[in-house]
């Protein structure tokens, strides 16, 4: 009996560990802007912690984004969004983190969805983090602070070349 209890945990230990054993935490940035427009960069923050008694070979979290207005829901390209797609550990042992941070730089306004996703190798599912929901508006096509030297600007500009043209001409 005694062989038989002995056997059973050893084989809990070199079972690899499942996904669902796998738990992960996403949350936004305290000092992510509130009001998030076109051009600003956000960062999510993500724990992954092998809750299972046994340990995680080959982990990959990877992040996805998806726009949820309604009329043009549909997975985004992080290739312009992300600093990095996917993290990896060779292993994560059990009770132990992982912990990762997402920087996303905002290209285009809308309603988007946030999610990362963690598989270990020997895993037959995936775990998957709450959703983070966010809204990028729209930047300002004119700022007055760009717009206003060039319009005072060039004129004067014109009207010093013409003045100096002028008395070079005579």
């Amino acid at each position: 009996m005694r062989l038989l209890q002995l056997a059973l945990a050893l084989m809990l230990v070199m079972a690899p560990a499942s996904a669902s054993d796998l738990l992960v935490e996403l949350a936004a940035d305290p000092k992510n802007p509130r009001a998030p427009q076109m051009g600003d960069n956000l960062s999510f923050h993500t724990t992954i912690r092998n809750g299972g008694p046994a340990v995680a070979d080959g982990v990959i979290a990877w992040l996805s984004l998806v726009q949820i207005d309604p009329g043009l829901e549909q997975p985004v390209d992080l290739e312009d969004w992300s600093a990095h797609k996917a993290v990896t550990a060779a292993t994560l042992g059990p009770g132990e983190t992982l912990a990762t941070d997402w920087p996303l730089r905002l290209i285009q306004a809308g309603t988007y969805r946030i999610v990362v996703s963690v598989v270990s190798r020997d895993s037959d599912s995936l775990a998957a983090s709450r959703f983070a929901d966010f809204t990028v508006r729209e930047k300002p096509v004119v700022e007055s602070e760009r717009v206003l030297p060039v319009a005072i600007g060039l004129p004067l500009l014109i009207a010093a070349a013409m003045l100096w043209r002028r008395r070079a001409g005579s």
